[in-house]
């Protein structure tokens, strides 16, 4: 049954509303005003007095068709073929069958099928044989840059139709704990109101049963596996893209490729760490999750390279080795932290965390209190924000602006594409840091949201025994700062 009083977050149903219809005009805007057309951003922006339509659709590149050519049925069945090749490989390749936290009504864990990293990796190694034999020119790539928008679009109307699938289909669940098919309503989103519960989403875990597949845990599938796998895939086109436009490759599209693929692939990789994230244990499955795991990781979290692919910013070793010594600073302080924690929950006599401090609670378990821990209550998002952060830093201060040939002054800081477009910095300079640089102030905020919804049921579920850790562990993410 729904709270009779229910805890909002995001705005409750009006900042719900707002952000299922504003993120994917966000990312439209993204797309838009920061392009391989006129610039990043395009000129028009940097001079809203004489800022006209006309003028602004040619900049920005607006398709002819007007706001129905921003979708192709055609491009719709790529899309939903890409889909249906993930879970044939979900359904084929071998799995770790794993057993997640217990359910709350039941007690009782549901069984997860865990292969991402394995179909990851097929995934790869055939547009790797691709682009051997075609190069930059390869089908895979192409299609993607060509057709960006589209595809954009096709995974945006996907969001929404499994959201609404997904409330409709979360009225089926039998309130009558314990139910046979071990399914249950999230607490959160179980308020009652139609805006913001659909946002939530109102079921825990929802599966369905998909004739030659199997029964299919949704939340998982789409958390793990079309959306990461085709950030990659995004950045990679766009390394192609690159090399098409310029005849080279640079050292900043690179590392921040391989960082960013890195970062898939290691979570696909210890894909059954999710399990135990509030993501799966706490969160209802509705547009939130939905959006975010297809739409909004893909094509924001690609917007460096993206950008790198018209702005071919060269960095040299000084600057590689900075930045790798912040990701790797960011990885050794994420994984150290919970690898701590991970060790004082499982093996508590271990050496390595044996002698640490830390508070005994009355249900029965242990709060610590040293260690990484000690330092903050969630040291480990610092070092996620800090690893994260090498994915903007290789734009350094963006901004460019796509000029005709011969338009450009004579200058080392002007590059020439094969066509003869000159891409040169001018007066955009320092203002394409929105859109490449969005994602780390992004980032921060989910996790200090993050940090204050664990915070509020840790108190719940602790109750005195959390106010005496607070006192005993005063920082929140990074000491002496927040």
């Amino acid at each position: 049954m729904p709270h009779s009083e229910p805890h909002y977050e995001f705005g409750g149903p009006l900042g719900t509303a707002a952000i299922t219809v504003g993120l994917p005009v966000l990312l439209y805007f993204f797309r838009f005003a920061c392009n391989d057309v006129a610039g990043c951003p395009v000129p028009s922006l940097l001079s809203p007095s004489t800022l006209d339509w006309e003028t602004l659709k040619g900049e920005i590149g607006w398709p002819q068709g007007g706001v129905w050519d921003l979708c192709s049925w055609q491009v719709m069945g790529v899309v939903l073929a890409y889909y249906l090749v993930s879970l044939v490989l979900w359904r084929i390749l071998p799995a770790n069958e794993t057993l997640g936290t217990k359910l709350v009504h039941h007690g009782r864990p549901l069984k997860y099928r865990l292969n991402a990293f394995s179909s990851s990796l097929v995934q790869l190694a055939a547009v790797a044989i691709g682009t051997y034999y075609h190069g930059a020119d390869f089908v895979v790539w192409t299609y993607m840059t060509d057709n960006y928008i589209q595809i954009l679009t096709a995974n945006v109307l996907i969001a929404y139709g499994i959201s609404i699938f997904l409330y409709a289909y979360s009225f089926t669940v039998n309130t009558n704990y314990p139910n046979d098919d071990l399914r249950e309503l999230a607490e959160g989103g179980d308020t009652g109101n139609v805006m913001y519960d659909f946002y939530i989403g109102r079921e825990l875990n929802p599966r369905v049963t998909l004739p030659l597949i199997g029964e299919v845990d949704i939340k998982t599938w789409l958390e793990m596996r079309p959306g990461l796998t085709g950030w990659m895939l995004l950045d990679l086109a766009f390394v192609a893209q690159q090399y098409r436009n310029y005849g080279y490759v640079t050292d900043s599209i690179l590392f921040v490729t391989a960082v960013q693929a890195y970062y898939v692939l290691d979570g696909q990789y210890n894909e059954s760490h999710v399990l135990s994230m509030m993501d799966i244990i706490t969160d209802g499955m509705g547009f939130m999750l939905t959006f975010g795991d297809i739409v909004w990781v893909p094509f924001l979290y690609s917007t460096q390279c993206r950008y790198l692919a018209t702005y071919p910013l060269h960095l040299g070793w000084a600057s590689i080795a900075a930045v790798s010594a912040v990701f790797t600073l960011g990885l050794y302080i994420f994984r150290a932290s919970n690898t701590q924690k991970r060790v004082f929950r499982t093996n508590p006599q271990d050496p390595s965390v044996a002698n640490l401090s830390y508070i005994q609670t009355k249900r029965g378990t242990r709060l610590l209190t040293a260690g990484w821990w000690g330092m903050s209550r969630h040291i480990n998002y610092f070092g996620d924000w800090l690893q994260a952060s090498p994915f903007s830093l290789p734009t350094g201060v963006a901004g460019y602006r796509v000029l005709a040939a011969g338009s450009a002054a004579a200058t080392s800081s002007v590059f020439t594409t094969r066509d003869g477009r000159e891409v040169v910095q001018g007066d955009a300079r320092g203002w394409g840091m929105i859109f490449t640089y969005f994602y780390v102030l992004y980032f921060a905020i989910l996790l200090v949201h993050r940090e204050r919804r664990d915070d509020a049921m840790c108190a719940k579920k602790y109750g005195a025994d959390w106010a005496q850790y607070k006192k005993t562990v005063r920082w929140r993410i990074l000491p002496w700062v927040y």
